[in-house]
């Protein structure tokens, strides 16, 4: 809480979040000093991983439409984003210049990994597991690849290893070891598993088409798509499937304790055997509590089925609240911008006839700068800047301040402006105006190159 809304980000609670589960996943070195054995519990523990990814992208892609955000449920929010986002890279004007088509069915693609996929994190087939982890890979990849968002990206791939196992990131490492059953001609098991795999692949694409209108137009060489359900459909969805997915993660968690305890009864040796039971009980418990407590906030997204949960989960989450141990997600609810791009731009003077620019490190200001590539570094000032624009100067206090410190010449805030004094126009005497302007800006068109 001591940065205030300078740290007041999604990632960074996702960061908070993730960094106790580590303390969890961490090995416990207790009576085998630098063992790197695997341990009956460590499953477990994972799991908790697998379950906050599940939290991060199913919310993400929820609040988007519950928003109400005309250009969400119109499929043209990556019109805007690309050039409307707080740092953009300079692959984002390419994107930017994509065909509209392609820019709606990039949204869509983006729903059916937010909010259908994740629920494939849990299915106990391993190749729908890759495929959902290779699915959120790709989309965190591009979105590096078009906008500066620091370690959050990193991070969400980071948790989405959750989804893979020993033999696929032996695969990784050259050092893949043959599946038992993975001869050739493949047996009854193997050939099942693959129909069920199809089928919930085949499943996905048909809901997909269905549920945004995906339809081939050949005249015009395209893939038209929009959004075939109404407001009230979703919320009537949502409604129905929350407390089922909440089963779902419990029926998922239950089985991988239930696996542990197995793994450690297996175990030879009576001591041996006694110190992993006693491992799996303690490391267990704090996997329940952990998911116990989450669904308070993860319910957030619909209001109805978070009065149904358990008073007591609702005293839990409240004694530990102030931790921030869970948290609620949601990026990326609202499109800014849509009337072009608001930039606050700084300018200063010593005889209020004469301003020049004050140009931040990051943020656009000067039309002649490519954008920049900052990631994983986040620019605290130049990304509340960005808000600054969006609101009045009443929504952004610490602003005053700022601009306050400016006009002193505080070598620290000008630190966080520009690094390099020698592009910091008032380096040798601090300005005695300073004044701030709204501008609008926007992405030039390829004609316009």
């Amino acid at each position: 809480q001591v940065g205030q809304v300078f740290l007041y980000f999604q990632w960074d609670s996702l960061l908070l979040e993730a960094g106790f589960l580590a303390v969890l996943v961490a090995p416990l070195h207790a009576l085998k000093w630098r063992c790197t054995a695997w341990r009956p519990h460590d499953a477990v523990t994972f799991w908790l991983v697998r379950w906050l990814l599940f939290r991060l992208m199913f919310a993400s892609g929820v609040v988007k439409l519950t928003s109400r955000c005309p250009t969400w449920w119109g499929l043209t929010a990556l019109t805007y984003h690309y050039e409307t986002q707080c740092i953009p890279t300079p692959l984002a004007w390419f994107a930017h210049q994509l065909p509209v088509w392609l820019q709606k069915f990039s949204v869509v693609a983006t729903y059916v990994i937010e909010i259908a996929i994740p629920v494939l994190f849990f299915a106990p087939l391993r190749r729908l597991r890759l495929f959902a982890f290779y699915s959120q890979v790709l989309l965190q990849l591009l979105i590096i690849l078009t906008g500066n968002y620091n370690f959050f990206n990193a991070l969400t791939i980071v948790l989405a290893t959750s989804l893979l196992d020993e033999e696929h990131v032996g695969r990784w490492l050259g050092r893949a070891k043959r599946r038992p059953g993975s001869a050739w001609p493949p047996g009854a098991r193997s050939f099942l598993s693959a129909l069920l795999e199809l089928a919930a692949l085949a499943l996905l694409l048909y809901w997909s088409a269905q549920c945004f209108g995906l339809e081939l137009n050949w005249e015009k060489r395209q893939l038209d798509s929009k959004v075939a359900f109404t407001y009230h459909e979703f919320t009537t969805w949502l409604h129905t499937v929350t407390l089922p997915l909440v089963g779902l993660g419990f029926l998922s968690l239950s089985w991988e304790i239930l696996a542990a305890a197995y793994r450690c009864l297996c175990i030879r040796g009576c001591f041996w055997k006694l110190w992993a039971t006693l491992q799996w009980a303690v490391f267990a418990s704090a996997a329940v509590g952990m998911f116990a407590v989450s669904l308070v906030p993860f319910t957030y997204i619909d209001y109805e089925s978070n009065g149904k949960l358990w008073p007591g989960i609702h005293h839990m989450f409240n004694a530990v609240e102030r931790f921030q141990l869970v948290n609620s997600y949601g990026l990326f609810r609202r499109m800014t911008g849509v009337g072009g791009r608001p930039e606050v731009v700084l300018e200063g003077s010593y005889d209020k006839q004469t301003w020049t620019e004050i140009e931040f490190m990051y943020k656009p200001g000067n039309v002649s700068a490519a954008p920049a590539v900052v990631a994983p570094h986040q620019p605290r000032l130049d990304w509340q800047m960005w808000f600054a624009a969006l609101a009045p100067h009443t929504s952004s206090p610490w602003f005053t301040s700022f601009v306050h410190r400016l006009l002193q010449g505080k070598r620290d805030v000008i630190r966080l402006v520009q690094v390099d004094e020698s592009r910091y126009p008032f380096s040798a005497r601090p300005p005695t105006y300073i004044r701030a302007q709204l501008y609008k800006y926007w992405f030039t068109e390829s004609t316009e190159a």
